[in-house]
């Protein structure tokens, strides 16, 4: 694959994961790598990852995973358990929903923020041109 394709194809993941942020109102701004997505193999090469880089990437996408699913069957027991018969309950159904959802928003980043951690100073910075390339605030890190 060459590296121009990779890099829209990059590019456009950075996009298309800020309108998904969008469209669940949590803050679409941040610039997110998503390593739990099913692109990691456009993360490894636009950022010319090494060995060591793969490997910690890859343990932190099952972590990651296991993570999700937690987070997913509090949201299934919640959508079963919460009354939804009145307006009042909705609300609080709501209220409850998105406070999960956050929380599955924030632990992405967290994991994606681990690997932003042990980028070099070039991929770093490769990092942050292309979220500034798509208007999305960089995660604030400080790399090895």
């Amino acid at each position: 694959m060459h590296i121009d394709n990779i890099m829209m194809t990059f590019k456009s993941l950075f996009v298309l994961f800020g309108a998904l942020m969008a469209c669940f109102a949590l803050n679409a701004q941040d610039c997110t790598l998503a390593i739990g997505g099913r692109d990691a193999d456009v993360i490894i090469q636009v950022f010319q990852m090494n060995n060591e880089q793969i490997a910690k990437m890859q343990g932190w996408s099952t972590e990651l995973e296991k993570e999700m699913e937690t987070a997913q069957v509090q949201i299934d027991q919640l959508l079963e358990s919460q009354p939804q018969e009145t307006p009042e309950q909705l609300a609080q159904l709501a209220i409850k929903y998105k406070a999960l959802q956050a929380r599955m928003v924030e632990i992405s980043k967290s994991y994606d923020k681990k690997l932003l951690a042990i980028f070099n100073e070039r991929q770093y910075r490769r990092y942050v041109g292309l979220c500034r390339e798509v208007f999305l605030k960089p995660l604030e890190v400080a790399p090895d």
